[in-house]
């Protein structure tokens, strides 16, 4: 490569090395002519160990490098960095926004009880399936639990505890028909049916006690 190839190729690099040295001094006060003279290597040390001629070639092209960029042009490099901070930076603080919202609503949405269908249609379905003929639902079940819980997944009585549609006491006993015994209905009812089968044979019979003494 001849000399003067190799002067370009400096000067090319040098102009390169401003434009980086100008944009980090974006965001301090520092004034045109002290990022000209930060941007711009000293004579000595660009000279470096070579011969004669390459130490002259580098001078050379310091001193081109002085008058290619005026403070003026200097300033407004210092405005284009800072313009192009403040603008990522910006974009970043409306991302980490949008992002923050879409997790709390998600939060919010996983904490909000869960309810599985309508509990008088479940409870009907499962009376019929113990073979027990409608009137026991709609003649004893319903107006028993009706009376109970007003047939409120989360009902619970605030003296004894009970809880749920069928007024388990206590209501943990509902947990040997699912860990989800206080807010899904399904699990409550067959709790509750198989409590009435149990103790009274069949809803009516749960009724009649209920009619008598209050409980059932």
């Amino acid at each position: 490569m001849s000399l003067r190839s190799t002067a370009a190729v400096g000067a090319a690099t040098l102009v390169a090395g401003a434009a980086f040295a100008v944009s980090a001094f974006a965001d301090d006060d520092v004034a045109p002519d002290m990022a000209a003279s930060a941007a711009t290597p000293d004579t000595e040390e660009s000279a470096g160990t070579g011969d004669g001629e390459a130490a002259d070639t580098a001078v050379g092209e310091n001193e081109f490098f002085s008058e290619a960029l005026s403070p003026e042009e200097i300033q407004s490099l210092r405005e284009q960095a800072r313009e192009q901070r403040e603008a990522a930076l910006g974009a970043g603080v409306q991302t980490a926004q949008v992002e923050g919202s879409d997790i709390e609503e998600e939060k919010e949405e996983e904490e909000a009880p869960v309810f599985s269908g309508d509990p008088k249609g479940i409870a009907l379905e499962m009376v019929l399936a113990e073979g027990w003929g409608e009137s026991q639902f709609h003649d004893c079940l319903e107006p028993l639990w009706e009376k109970e819980s007003g047939w409120n997944p989360l009902a619970e009585n605030p003296s004894s505890g009970a809880y749920g549609i069928p007024q388990s006491y206590p209501g943990e006993k509902m947990a040997s028909h699912g860990d989800d015994w206080r807010t899904n209905p399904a699990t409550q009812i067959a709790w509750g049916i198989d409590y009435i089968k149990g103790r009274y044979g069949d809803p009516c019979g749960a009724w009649a006690q209920s009619q008598a003494t209050g409980a059932y």
